[in-house]
Parts: structure tokens; C-alpha cells; sequence
């Protein structure tokens, strides 16, 4: 008996694979590019490690998962839980092939939603604000985070190519701020005033803004969403005083955005998960760190590693098939 977890990720999907105690067997991760062009199969990937028939349920993530709002059977779930492919974020059609063919297996599989404006379980102030807070992976990372650290309510910072804060109370979703309106990333960020220029001029897609309004931008860097990152990176290991301002500023920005959080927050929050590339890193410098600068050492922090997307979706896939029927306030129908 094994559990699967797929986390469709920004530059990679990722894969974990956890036994009936929960114990993580193997973590993966397949890139966007090569899925593609057909290099890589997840199935083929997956039967390296483990037999395919010996896995009771997998629980994957796809896309904004904006179509529907419980935690589902995939044959339930409606044109792959997404009311667009259009809008924020780079399409590479690499997500897409290895959906189709885990789709098409015989794998027992359910499909985790995105949080947006017809979720059930947020607080009905954040669904007026936002018709998008958070795509599937956010509730997997959250649940790994609870899982982790037992805190009740917290702040959980999945921060990589983007950054999006999740506000968890009485250990419930309440609501989260996407990439697109607050805080930057690598390489996403939110929309200003000098894009919505752009955009109205008919000089970019809203689409292109929103893919290079994250650190990038104040660098210069234009490249393949996959290497952004290590561009950065390799500006600030060199020192280029555009790629230090670069990250200093997105730190800022996460810092005001956890704080927003925080503030509207009705109950002391226990703790602040960070997570993803940026959130657990340590060099070429210390992201916790320089957090640390604002937030003045009044919390606790816990650093959970860059799979914490896969895990915690694996997490739900045995939690679900032990009859589990609630996940962070949202329902299970299963």
C-alpha cells in the first residue's frame, strides 16, 4: 500500500510517494520542459520506484483549480477543475501532458481545488475581495505545515518563482493573498500601475506582466521561467547591485504581506511556516534571516523543505482513503 502526491508546480511537477504509515518512501520532480517534448513519463518515472498497482490513492493538484471547490474523484471533476487556461502564469503545455496521462491510468485519484471565490470554507471577506487567493498546491503545503508543526493558526509563506501567504485559523484555510496582488517572487509579482500602462497601450499581455513582475524585474533578467531563478542567483553572487536590490525588495514586500495577514488575523497566530525555494533557503543567503530584520525575532518560525507540496498531497491521499472527510475546512467527497 503506497500514497501518491503530485504537486504541479511552477518550473517542475513533483511527485511523493509515502507508505501506509506516512512515512516518505521517495520525492521526484519532472520538468516542465521535458514532460513536454516527451523526454520524461510520469508513470514511467513512478513504476521505477514503486508498483503502480500498489498505489491505493493518489491526490494530485492542477492549475488554478478554480472550478470547483471540495476535494474530489477526478472522474467528478469538470474540464481538469479550471474555468480557464488563460490569465496569470506561463502555459508550457508540460503540466498538461503529464495531467492527461496520469489522467488516463487506471491510479485511483483525487483532485485537491484551489482557494478562489466560490470556496466554502474562506472567510466570506476575503471571497468579496479576491476571486483568486491560492491555487491547489497552497492547501497540500499547508497541510504538510500543519502536519509538521501542529499549529492551529498560522501563517504559512510558499515562497519560490511566486510568493503566497496563507492565513490558517482554528486550523481551518481562512484566506490568502495570490501572487498577483501582493508580495513578489523570483519571478511573479503584482500588477502596477505602470503594467496596467502597458497593458491598456496594448505593449504586453496582462499574462507577460504578471510573468516578469517579480525580483526579475528590478535585475533585468528575461529568460525561460525555469532559469530566472539561478540568473538571479548568480547576479547576487556576483555582487550586481540590481539582483541585491532585487532580493532585498522582495523580502520587504513578503515581510508587508505576512504582516497584513497577521493583522487581520482574529486569533494570536502560533507560528510562521516558510517554504518553497526562496522560503527554505539559506544561500546565497539566509531568507529567514532577512525576514528576520522585520518581523524582530517576535515569532516562530519553522522552515519546511521545498517538497512540502508533494508531501502534503500525499498526506491528503492517505488521510482520505482513512476516511478523513475534512482538510483544513474544506470538505472531502470521496
Amino acid at each position: 500500500m503506497v500514497f501518491v502526491g503530485m504537486d504541479h508546480g511552477t518550473t517542475g511537477i513533483s511527485f511523493a510517494i509515502l507508505d501506509s504509515d506516512g512515512k516518505v518512501l521517495d520525492v521526484f520532480k519532472i520538468s516542465r520542459e521535458d514532460s513536454k517534448a516527451g523526454k520524461v513519463k510520469a508513470l514511467n518515472e513512478l513504476s521505477k520506484r514503486i508498483d503502480l498497482e500498489a498505489i491505493e490513492l493518489m491526490a494530485i493538484t492542477y492549475a488554478m483549480g478554480d472550478g470547483f471547490d471540495k476535494i474530489l474523484p477526478i472522474d467528478k471533476v469538470k474540464d481538469r477543475g479550471i474555468i480557464s487556461i488563460n490569465g496569470a502564469g506561463k502555459v508550457t503545455g508540460g503540466g498538461t501532458s503529464v495531467f492527461s496521462e496520469i489522467e488516463n491510468s487506471n491510479i485511483p485519484i483525487i483532485m485537491i481545488p484551489g482557494l478562489h471565490k466560490n470556496s466554502s470554507s474562506l472567510n466570506p471577506l476575503f471571497k468579496a475581495a479576491y476571486s483568486h487567493q491560492a491555487s491547489p498546491e497552497k492547501v497540500s503545503i499547508v497541510y504538510n505545515s500543519f502536519l509538521n508543526t501542529h499549529w492551529d493558526n498560522m501563517i504559512v509563506g510558499d515562497l519560490s518563482s511566486n510568493s503566497v501567504n496563507i492565513l490558517v485559523e482554528n486550523g481551518k484555510i481562512i484566506g490568502a493573498i495570490d501572487a498577483c496582488l501582493g508580495a513578489m517572487g523570483f519571478v511573479h509579482g503584482p500588477i502596477d500601475l505602470e503594467m496596467i500602462r502597458d497593458i491598456d497601450e496594448g505593449k504586453r499581455s496582462a499574462n507577460e506582466c504578471f510573468s516578469h513582475a517579480g525580483a526579475i524585474k528590478i535585475a533585468g533578467i528575461d529568460d525561460k521561467v525555469e532559469y530566472m531563478k539561478g540568473d538571479l542567483l548568480d547576479k547576487y553572487n556576483n555582487h550586481d547591485d540590481s539582483a541585491i536590490l532585487a532580493v532585498d525588495t522582495m523580502v520587504m514586500t513578503i515581510a508587508m504581506e505576512i504582516f497584513g495577514l497577521i493583522g487581520v488575523s482574529e486569533n494570536k497566530i502560533d507560528g510562521i511556516v516558510l517554504t518553497g525555494s526562496l522560503g527554505s533557503m539559506k544561500n546565497p543567503f539566509d531568507f529567514e534571516d532577512k525576514l528576520n530584520k522585520y518581523l524582530k525575532n517576535q515569532y516562530d518560525i519553522k522552515v519546511i523543505g521545498v517538497d512540502s507540496g508533494a508531501i502534503g498531497a500525499a498526506q491528503i491521499a492517505l488521510d482520505v482513503f482513512n476516511g478523513k472527510k475534512d482538510i483544513l475546512g474544506i470538505e472531502v467527497d470521496y
